[in-house]
């Protein structure tokens, strides 16, 4: 059984979102704010976060990069009332995997929860190696490392270099790749994937050039 983290200051929120992940057959912990969220995940492991921007003592931001410095890689879904841009990139910045606006429906939430579960676990199961010369994807782990370095990636810019790579060669359309890496249910839009293509590219460093654009279609990965 998954157990999810559910953060967020309003109770009627936990227990709604509680309610749906139990349904699903999650176990659920919750965190009224941030801090409390660190301290959780600092003693506890969890599979899956879902996790609200604003909170008071510590914003859903802050605390997920905290907990991105204890070394632990979870999955992370943001919710907030506020849907700028801007915060869908600082988001994704700090290695959070989907970003959903409230008011929310908790069947789509938990539809999103199970896909990114589902991906993750995928990856886990493979073992093997991807490698291009300096740059080098361990798929059991999922990890990636660039000139021997680790490459700080988060879990949902790993599974799209993993998809380019292990297709490389490949012109892949920009709808195949939300599909194939966000799924059918992503309700987002094209910048989503170009702003995960920005970050990858620069985390790649010397290698970013792997990631070949093909205006008006899509990327294919040549090594």
């Amino acid at each position: 059984m998954e157990k999810i983290l559910v953060v967020d200051d309003e109770e009627n929120i936990r227990s709604l979102i509680r309610k749906y992940g139990e349904f699903e057959g999650y176990e659920i912990a919750e965190a009224a704010n941030g801090m409390e969220a660190v301290e959780l995940c600092r003693k506890h492991d969890f599979d899956f976060i879902i996790m609200d921007v604003m909170m008071p003592e510590l914003d859903g931001f802050s605390a997920c990069a905290k907990i991105r410095e204890t070394g632990k890689n979870t999955p992370v879904l943001m919710l907030s009332a506020r849907g700028e841009e801007y915060d869908k990139i600082h988001g994704f910045e700090l290695g959070v995997d989907d970003y959903v606006v409230k008011p929310f429906s908790p069947k789509e939430l938990m539809m999103r929860v199970r896909a990114i579960l589902s991906r993750a676990g995928k990856g886990e199961r493979e073992k093997q190696l991807l490698e291009f010369g300096g740059l080098v994807i361990d798929v059991s782990a999922m990890v990636v490392y660039v000139d021997g370095q680790k490459a700080e990636l988060s879990p949902k810019g790993y599974e799209l270099l993993y998809y380019l790579a292990k297709n490389k060669g490949i012109a892949l359309t920009r709808e195949k790749l939300i599909t194939e890496v966000w799924g059918y249910d992503f309700y987002g839009d094209d910048r989503t994937l170009d702003t995960h293509i920005k970050l990858l590219r620069s985390a790649l460093g010397n290698y970013r050039d792997y990631i070949v654009t093909l205006r008006g279609v899509g990327y294919r990965f040549e090594a």
